[in-house]
């Protein structure tokens, strides 16, 4: 199978892979589609998070026919490997081909969600195809909060279906998605200076993992487990003071190591005697989940300053009381989490302490019990609460015209269209609340392993779906 650029969705997909398009360096790629619209004669808007909305005419006998909104995010995960030398903010992705599999060599692919992209770009520069008037929206900053949705206006659309082009799969569509809503809890430390021996504690070899589809699997958290065996070493040696606390690399993601700091004048075999059994015990409790798991303290160089024992433990106690991981799962479908709280990141900067957690939750009630659980308990422990970036979750309708529409595409192609809920985010929800009445699906091609540089995508799917997506708006008359 070869990455054919005659057909125009490849073609397509090859040019934005020109362009570095970064969660929040998407200006190029946003100027690329307005390009593209002055070019070929379509109506645009672009706002000032550089979301692009393209309009286009209805082809000729579906004057009538209500508009269709195709949606997909133009800014990928930047993430490479480390042997390999690419500058997101202004390399090329260097594609190549596999066995049939789309790669970026050494780098996230982008497929996630330059697929959706490049299939309505392709779409716009195709007067032959059958269709609904569309109004394509190419949005940004979906991979850290879905920001660039959150800033359209109910005014800028006049559809009320909607294809949403981020969610994979070929024979499925999502039925659900969960909200969310970004939190930060900070405290603002005081240093007093040190003479006493400095150690790091170490945890590592957890699995990790996007925190919407592994939550539900008892996974450890680096960073707690981290405040929970040293808050324990407190209880012996109550001179634990500490001086930096690492965990976590973003909100979304379950963190797999951690590094905390501290001080002590306990020697260096005592504390690794009394920490050994918190190790051990953590390790039992995680030998299904998590068998990788290990911990150990080790010397380093003395530092100037720590925190009082008084806000090391404070902090500590904090960490182990607020509420983590899956607090609610579906009672009407097997296996759909439905609220849940990520610990994603903990790092101290110019005197801070910052937690980044990230809340997911398919009803608002209990996002909104969430976040009253974090707001009482953070003043209690000297943190700041700051909410941001929420939105709503997507809940599921029992009658969907769009659904049996896809439905019955696929069944003429001798497959059984799947139904899925899920855990995860999407931009769906942001759309439902702007617009209550809108009639959603998912759909796109097979890809796997996105947010990371074995980001590979199906290229038989990849013509397989287009040609799905095509029959879905001819029918949608």
């Amino acid at each position: 199978m070869e990455f054919d650029l005659s057909k125009k969705y490849c073609f397509y997909f090859n040019e934005i892979s020109k362009i570095p398009r970064g969660s929040r360096n998407e200006k190029a790629v946003s100027d690329y589609v307005v390009s593209f619209a002055k070019e070929h004669g379509l109506r645009y808007i672009q706002d000032d998070t550089c979301n692009v909305i393209v309009d286009m005419p209805a082809s000729p006998g579906y004057e009538n026919s209500e508009t269709v909104l195709l949606q997909a995010h133009m800014d990928i995960v930047c993430e490479k490997n480390k042997d390999v030398e690419h500058d997101f903010e202004k390399d090329p992705l260097d594609l190549y081909v596999e066995d049939g599999w789309l790669y970026a060599r050494g780098t996230t692919l982008g497929a996630d969600d330059g697929m959706g992209v490049a299939y309505m770009l392709a779409i716009l520069d195709d007067p032959s195809l059958k269709h609904p008037p569309l109004q394509c929206v190419f949005t940004t900053m979906e991979e850290i909060g879905l920001l660039g949705a959150l800033n359209l206006k109910r005014e800028y659309f006049h559809g009320t279906r909607y294809i949403n082009l981020d969610e994979g799969g070929e024979d499925n569509t999502c039925t659900t998605s969960s909200g969310g809503a970004r939190t930060v809890m900070s405290k603002k430390l005081s240093y007093l200076p040190n003479e006493a021996k400095t150690y790091r504690l170490e945890i590592r070899g957890l699995k990790g993992g996007h925190s919407a589809g592994r939550i539900h699997m008892e996974l450890g958290n680096a960073i707690l487990l981290g405040a929970r065996v040293l808050e324990k070493l407190c209880q012996k040696y109550p001179d634990i003071r500490i001086a930096d606390y690492n965990g976590g690399l973003k909100f979304n993601a379950i963190p797999r190591e951690s590094d905390i700091v501290f001080t002590s004048d306990t020697d260096l075999d005592l504390l690794n005697q009394e920490a050994q059994g918190c190790f051990t015990e953590i390790a039992a409790e995680l030998q299904y989940s998590d068998p990788g798991f290990n911990g150990k303290i080790v010397p380093v160089e003395t530092v100037d300053q720590a925190l009082s024992a008084k806000e090391t433990l404070q902090i500590l106690q904090f960490l182990n009381v607020i509420p983590n991981g899956l607090l609610h799962h579906s009672m009407a479908i097997e296996g759909l989490s439905t609220a849940s709280l990520n610990a994603g990141v903990i790092h101290i900067d110019d005197g801070v302490l910052y937690l980044d957690d990230l809340i997911r939750s398919a009803a608002k009630s209990h996002g909104d019990m969430i976040i009253h659980q974090l707001e009482i308990l953070s003043p209690l422990f000297g943190f700041d609460f700051e909410l941001s970036d929420r939105y709503l979750g997507w809940d599921f309708e029992k009658d969907s015209e769009m659904r049996e529409i896809l439905r019955g595409v696929l069944k003429d192609k001798g497959i059984e269209m799947k139904e899925v809920a899920i855990h995860g985010g999407l931009e769906c929800g942001v759309f439902k609340g702007l617009i209550p009445e809108l009639d959603i699906i998912t759909y796109g091609p097979i890809s796997e392993n996105a947010h990371t540089p074995d980001e590979r995508l199906d290229l038989a799917s990849f013509d397989r779906a287009y040609e799905n997506l095509l029959a879905v708006l001819e029918r949608c008359i």
